[in-house]
């Protein structure tokens, strides 16, 4: 993951957080839109990774739309490649260059370890086939 700088709005997340927890790497999102906390702590489950973070307000590429704060101080971003690695995509899986169609590729996946749950799941259910 690449090396980042956090954005003002980012800073007073993150100083708003070690206010009152012990310091945890966090993922800090580097734009608004959502209605929840700008940050997410590592111990908690991460936001779903949604088509609309890849564009801004205006349907432009966004690129960049999170970081990752780690405990010495350093801040890595969370690219598109790394959205990727997340949500199961092999290495070798070649995606659009533009961010937004990317976006929507990585946005609307179901990762493979999820699909096989509810796959095998629904299959209990209906066959009470076992896994």
């Amino acid at each position: 993951m690449p090396n980042s700088r956090l954005l003002p709005r980012q800073k007073q997340a993150l100083e708003a957080f070690l206010k009152t927890n012990e310091p945890t790497p966090l993922l800090i999102e580097r734009v608004g839109g959502r209605k929840q906390t700008k940050y997410k702590p590592a111990h908690l489950p991460c936001n779903t990774i949604l088509e609309s973070i890849f564009t801004d307000h205006k349907g432009c590429n966004r690129n960049k739309f999170a970081d990752i704060w780690l405990l010495n101080g350093t801040v890595k971003s969370l690219s598109v490649e790394g959205a990727a690695i997340l949500q199961a995509f092999p290495a070798w899986y070649e995606f659009p260059l533009e961010a937004a169609t990317v976006g929507s590729v990585i946005g609307y996946s179901v990762p493979p370890s999820f699909a096989s749950q509810i796959f095998n799941n629904a299959q209990r259910q209906l066959f009470g086939v076992m896994s």
